[in-house]
């Protein structure tokens, strides 16, 4: 991976995880909690639209694949702490 697309990596995941955060919680949870959830958001959502057999092209593609894997972990963490 070049320094460029670790780069957008990191920035799109902070980008998703707050956005996630606002749906989920509210608000965000800091930066790095932000990059980390949206980072594991891109892989769970590019996982699940693979298992879907949807595919994504583009940068907006990206991020919306780790917004909606980034909102669906949130709500799975926040299902699972309850109990």
């Amino acid at each position: 991976m070049s320094l460029m697309q670790i780069l957008v990596f990191v920035v799109v995941g902070g980008l998703a995880g707050w956005i996630a955060g606002v749906v989920v919680h509210g608000g965000g949870q800091g930066i790095l909690l932000n990059v980390l959830v949206g980072i594991l958001g891109a892989f769970l959502g590019g996982w699940l639209f693979g298992v879907m057999g949807i595919g994504v092209a583009g940068l907006g593609g990206l991020f919306l694949m780790a917004t909606i894997g980034a909102v669906i972990l949130l709500a799975l963490l926040r299902l699972v702490s309850r109990r």
